[in-house]
């Protein structure tokens, strides 16, 4: 392997690394140390789709701790999310009041729950709070991002302290998580990884997360080339590896995430 300090790589080195690493890495036997293991508990849609939702909402921080938290949520819901958001009254929401992470407290706790009982009375999948945005011709997911961030904070009840958990490309934001969160529900993956339960947003339409690992790795890789991590870098990166695979860009988070954990670019 060349010296990771190099900021110049063949293409066809990166291609074959990529392709090499996805291979390592999108495997079932990653599943529990990642935050994806929590919808991976479930196997209702909806219920996929809350706790993924949360577990992506929620990843920052030790891996541990985010899977531990997302543990707690659950069981506050009697393990079944789907059910208790649609059915449950004021007086199921005091357990609640205690929940927190880093800076998502009990008000944003209370308010996800809000906009999950009022969605799902209408709809019978989240995928239409993203897809409902979009055209079939849309390059990227950027549109359905910014639409759902609206719909999201479109309530009388919306707390201002809970908008900086939802992120979106109009604040110029990467929307790392919700990226993520996408990529679990629309990634059509034969390893058992992603779930690719939606099926309106195409994975070519995706956007790779870009965390801190990713990042680092993307740029040694010569796959960056923006100076600052916004939501044009994470198009540019995704740009880049449209050419390695156009139906499927986003496949290769899980080798450059497998490289940053490895050190290849400290």
């Amino acid at each position: 392997m060349p010296d990771a300090s190099q900021t110049a790589y063949p293409p066809e080195y990166v291609a074959e690394l990529l392709e090499s690493k996805v291979a390592q890495y999108n495997q079932p036997k990653f599943i529990p140390s990642d935050p994806i293991s929590i919808p991976h508990r479930f196997s209702v849609k909806q219920d996929i789709e809350i706790m993924g939702f949360w577990a992506a909402i929620l990843a920052w921080g030790q891996r541990k701790t985010i899977i531990n938290k997302c543990l707690e949520l659950a069981a506050l819901m009697d393990h079944a999310p789907y059910d208790f958001v649609r059915n449950h009254h004021e007086s199921d929401l005091k357990p609640f009041l205690h929940f927190k992470h880093r800076t998502f407290n009990a008000t944003d706790t209370l308010y996800f729950l809000h906009f999950f009982q009022e969605y799902y009375k209408v709809h019978d999948s989240l995928e239409f709070a993203f897809s409902s945005h979009m055209t079939p011709g849309d390059i990227t997911v950027e549109k359905g991002l910014t639409g759902f961030h609206d719909l999201f904070s479109n309530s009388e009840n919306f707390p201002a302290r809970t908008r900086k958990h939802i992120a979106t490309p109009a604040r110029k934001s990467s929307c790392k998580r919700l990226n993520m969160f996408l990529r679990w529900m629309v990634r059509k993956d034969h390893h058992g990884v992603d779930f690719g339960i939606w099926n309106t947003i195409r994975p070519a339409q995706l956007v790779c997360p870009c965390d801190v690992h990713v990042d680092r790795v993307a740029r040694v890789l010569g796959l960056i080339k923006r100076p600052v991590t916004d939501w044009q870098t994470a198009t540019e990166l995704t740009a880049s590896l449209r050419l390695l695979d156009p139906n499927d860009p986003v496949k290769y988070d899980f080798a450059l995430f497998g490289l940053g954990i490895e050190g290849f670019a400290s």
